[in-house]
């Protein structure tokens, strides 16, 4: 099947003015296109890189969302206050409560709302930090970020949405009364400045900028990121550039299990581990709960004080995580026909591996993890070979701070008050997921909110 391909919009069709201009063409900047649109606004999105989708497409698990029909579907019986209280757990309690409560209670309508446009997520699998299967992906089990990132430029290019790429918003602009009224723009052809009733900065994080890295969090300088190379903070300088307020910045994902030997960083996603694999040292021992949260199992890596750790899994946790197709196919994966042959290839202690892999599919068996407490994860051991390792290290994945918005995803400026006309969602925002992100909400938090800024937007431009 011929891979999709979008056909941005030369830039020298810019119109002079819309309703509403976007900053940024990941989930959320396009999700908040699609809404913006279909309620009726005039609508633009700016791209700063020559490829779409930023760092969304390198998401790979899936979309968090709790009491919906495809958990149904399931039979699995989840409820709302449950994930609210693991995603507020697993965030320090440091979440922002308002926004936690709308993002709760609205993804199961983001699930359903991207169905409507041809974009189904019908299988489910389990991130860390979570109690049940909540991360809906796609049937084919592929990866989620590119998934969604086609389904939404498809429904964009139906809907004949203007997406201009290599156009890098270089400043907001604002009238006498603060207003944000446009922007300015710097294209292959040069300068300009295109009007707006309406900004939704929707450009992602700061993961790739070793310069802000270094600014809020020196001693995560020299770590790899697992980022897509635009992702260097953009949208923060625009807003501070309008007295917008930065909140929790220091907060910094660092996500266990990246492939980081090569020249470039790969995340290996947390649905591999949700579909069974386990982590193991040198001597072939677990050391920890896999699927705790990120910033725990990031931490006892760190701890070994080794090489990193080793993720092993078999044939039939493969077949249920498709990006292993991917990491195989660019020389990521160690195989071999039995535990003893995988081990020496490897480097760790066979007698270790075996014995921990015998104990572990005792512990599955009886659905009773003594050694970790592990308790999700677990609908299959490690038992059917071939067997497999990847090697990881802990790597800059995700910024959970910065530009402080409203629930209604407008911008506050250093005093608290809202800057008219400005909004902002996603990734460059910050107060979500307090001090550590759950797996799987990144990518319900691109169309939760995208659509939120889309919505509130669209009202601001039919009030003024």
């Amino acid at each position: 099947m011929a891979k999709y391909v979008f056909k941005t919009s030369p830039i020298d069709l810019v119109n002079p003015s819309y309703d509403v201009v976007i900053i940024g063409s990941g989930g959320t900047g396009l999700s908040a296109a699609l809404q913006a649109h279909e309620l009726g606004a005039s609508v633009a999105v700016f791209e700063k890189n020559e490829a779409l989708g930023g760092n969304t497409n390198k998401a790979s698990s899936g979309m968090n969302a709790a009491e919906s029909l495809v958990q149904y579907d399931h039979g699995i019986i989840d409820n709302k206050a449950d994930f609210y209280k693991e995603t507020l757990k697993g965030g320090g309690c440091l979440n922002d409560t308002e926004m936690l409560h709308y993002f709760v209670d609205h993804a199961p309508l983001a699930i359903d709302w991207l169905k409507e446009h041809d974009i189904e997520l019908s299988d489910l699998t389990i991130t860390g930090g979570m109690s049940q299967k909540r991360a809906h992906r796609p049937a084919s089990m592929a990866p989620v970020g590119g998934y969604l990132v086609t389904g939404l430029l498809k429904s964009v290019e139906k809907e004949r949405i203007s997406v201009f790429n290599q156009a890098k918003v270089t400043k907001l602009l604002q009238d006498e009364n603060k207003r944000v009224t446009g922007v300015e723009i710097a294209g292959p052809d040069g300068r300009r400045t295109v009007k707006a009733k309406a900004v939704i900065l929707a450009t992602g994080g700061f993961g790739a900028s070793k310069e802000i890295i270094k600014k809020y969090r020196p001693d995560l300088a020299d770590y790899k990121t697992t980022n897509q190379a635009g992702a260097t903070g953009d949208g923060l300088l625009l807003a501070e550039g309008v007295d917008a307020q930065l909140i929790q910045m220091r907060f910094i994902q660092v996500h266990p299990t990246a492939q980081t030997d090569g020249p470039r960083t790969f995340l290996i996603g947390e649905a591999v581990r949700g579909e069974g694999a386990i982590l193991v040292n040198q001597a072939g021992q677990r050391f920890v709960n896999e699927l705790d949260t990120r910033k725990v199992v990031s931490a006892a890596i760190t701890g070994l004080n080794e090489d990193g750790a080793y993720l092993i899994f078999d044939q039939g946790i493969r077949d249920h995580v498709k990006a292993v197709e991917f990491y195989d196919s660019i020389g990521l994966v160690e195989h071999g026909q039995s535990l003893e042959e995988l081990a020496g290839k490897i480097g760790v202690d066979a007698a270790g591996l075996e014995a921990t892999v015998a104990a572990w599919n005792g512990a599955v068996e009886k659905h009773d993890d003594q050694a970790f407490g592990r308790t999700t994860g677990m609908d299959r051991g490690v038992t059917d070979a071939p067997f497999f390792a990847i090697h990881i290290h802990p790597a800059i994945h995700y910024t959970m701070g910065g530009i402080h918005i409203t629930p209604e995803t407008e911008v506050l400026d250093t005093n608290g008050h809202e800057i008219p006309g400005l909004y902002a969602a996603g990734e460059v925002s910050g107060g979500l997921h307090g001090n550590n992100r759950i797996g799987g909400n990144s990518i319900a938090e691109t169309v939760v909110f995208g659509r939120q800024a889309g919505i509130q937007a669209v009202k601001y431009v039919r009030g003024n």
